[in-house]
């Protein structure tokens, strides 16, 4: 593979965890333990757990495409949860969660951003019952989806 795929990542020290952790619980009123992984950053700002055996590991020199399980994006003191960060953090989140209904659901799913009149803002989790399906931000009356295209659903009806 070639260089320009690779890039390298930076492991977090407790200060700049403790940032991401007053983030969560500013957006979400969600405390979530870091304690049992080791927390990285890419040059994106994109945010990856592994398991914490993995920072006594030199990794100055390396370069890798993917590197654990990516939860969210880091930006302007607010923080982007992935559907699978959506999942980990959703279900300890005490405020800006949205229930959608299936058919809202299926749009979500679709890449549609949703319509919405109700009391949350900034960074949202969105849910189908207990099942997390990623964030989203509320703006302008909507719920702008951040879907990635590539793992949109492809739903007819």
């Amino acid at each position: 593979m070639s260089d320009k795929y690779l890039q390298k990542v930076s492991i977090l020290n407790k200060k700049q965890i403790k940032h991401i952790q007053s983030i969560m619980t500013n957006q979400w009123d969600a405390s979530f333990d870091f304690e049992k992984y080791a927390v990285l950053i890419n040059k994106d700002n994109k945010i990856f757990i592994i398991k914490k055996e993995f920072a006594n590991l030199d990794i100055d020199h390396l370069k890798v495409n993917s590197l654990g399980l990516y939860i969210g994006e880091l930006k302007d003191n607010t923080f982007r949860l992935s559907i699978e960060g959506s999942q980990l953090i959703g279900p300890l989140a005490k405020k800006n969660t949205i229930e959608l209904s299936r058919e809202e659901l299926k749009e979500w799913l679709k890449g549609t951003d949703i319509d919405y009149t109700g009391e949350c803002e900034g960074f949202v989790l969105v849910r189908y019952g207990d099942e997390f399906a990623g964030s989203g931000r509320i703006k302008d009356g909507k719920i702008l989806n951040f879907v990635p295209k590539i793992r949109r659903l492809n739903l007819s009806s």
